[in-house]
């Protein structure tokens, strides 16, 4: 099992985020943001599934509550050679709620096992889910438990839960990720009660420090909008976990020209250059410069400039002994002038860019 993994996020954790993420961590497990099967079946697959082979470990995370859709959209995607299939029965919004998806499905168990049921059907590859620790009526410990053994019984092994509830009614998506409190002490009894289950543990976590601290309690921590808006702290998770081919010792200006040729490609492709620029906004997050590096890649871009020239000239905005610094490793104290740790990663200035 993979201990790291970064968030599925709608609009975030598109390509061209997840082969800029590659720059940082061989190893964690990336998704795809949430594709529902009505899209795969119906849309731009091509758009959708495809991916650089460099992105791999990689799960495609799904949504949908028609079995026979789902199970038709896995055979579709089969060939992209994705390493799982990852069901959502989390996410909170109205538009998921309409389509009967998501986090409302943790209030009918029998559906959601019928959906994996069919998933499993037609793959070898993993199928696992990611859910609530409750909705709004079905909040209570048991409440969940009783989901995950339903799912247990038809062969789902791996579990990532969010720790917190979801509230169907009143709060906006947004609200659903701060307001409802943190139960993390639930998702580790669902460890201490379930050993032979894989449970992971997402929310509200934002540095390296505390991935390690949750690692004592579960078998995998995701990481979530803070692997986003500070995507330095990648570049410690391979070291962490101990695995083979970490990337030690590079630096924010090798990450940024090992993305060039990238993002030739991916313009020539039809991409444009600000797409490929938004995963990279918070690489000198908390550094001197950061801000200039942002606004170079998130105002208003010269026209008729070749992307890399922009891009140039954005990190040459940089101070050259920040662009020269090497990544930090897990465990490193924040660096010089940088401001404290949840602060530093707070999202929303890059977030913000993101929709521009």
């Amino acid at each position: 099992m993979i201990p790291v993994s970064i968030a599925p996020m709608m609009d975030w954790t598109d390509r061209h985020y997840r082969y800029f993420a590659r720059r940082l961590t061989r190893k964690a497990l990336l998704y795809t943001e949430m594709i529902t099967a009505a899209a795969i079946l119906f849309g731009d697959r091509d758009r959708l599934l495809g991916f650089h082979p460099e992105e791999h470990p990689i799960s495609l995370q799904m949504g949908g509550d028609s079995p026979e859709q789902l199970a038709r959209a896995i055979e579709l995607a089969e060939p992209r050679g994705y390493d799982e299939y990852n069901l959502n029965v989390g996410c909170p919004s109205d538009r998921v709620r309409t389509g009967n998806f998501g986090a409302c499905l943790m209030a009918d168990p029998p559906r959601v096992a019928s959906l994996v049921r069919a998933m499993q059907a037609v793959t070898d590859r993993p199928v696992t889910v990611k859910h609530r620790i409750g909705i709004d009526g079905l909040e209570r410990y048991e409440d969940m438990l009783r989901f995950v053994d339903t799912l247990a019984a038809e062969g789902i092994t791996r579990f990532t839960v969010h720790a917190r509830i979801a509230i169907l009614q009143g709060l906006s998506p947004r609200d659903n990720r701060t307001i409802p409190p943190l139960r993390y002490e639930e998702v580790y009894r669902l460890k201490r009660e379930r050993p032979d289950l894989e449970i992971e543990i997402n929310g509200g976590i934002k540095t390296l420090e505390e991935v390690r601290e949750h690692r004592r309690h579960v078998d995998a921590v995701m990481i979530g909008r803070a692997a986003y808006a500070n995507p330095s702290m990648l570049a410690g998770i391979d070291g962490m976990i101990g695995a083979e081919g970490d990337l030690p010792g590079r630096t924010r200006e090798e990450v940024v020209r090992e993305m060039i040729p990238y993002l030739r490609d991916a313009v020539a492709a039809g991409s444009s250059p600000r797409a490929v620029f938004n995963p990279m906004l918070g690489l000198f997050a908390g550094r001197p410069g950061a801000r200039y590096w942002k606004r170079g890649l998130s105002g208003r871009l010269p026209e008729g400039l070749p992307p890399e020239e922009i891009l140039e000239a954005a990190l040459s905005s940089v101070p050259a002994e920040i662009r020269g610094e090497p990544l930090p490793a897990v465990g490193s104290p924040p660096a010089a002038n940088s401001p404290p740790a949840v602060r530093g990663i707070t999202p929303e200035g890059v977030l913000r860019s993101r929709r521009t």
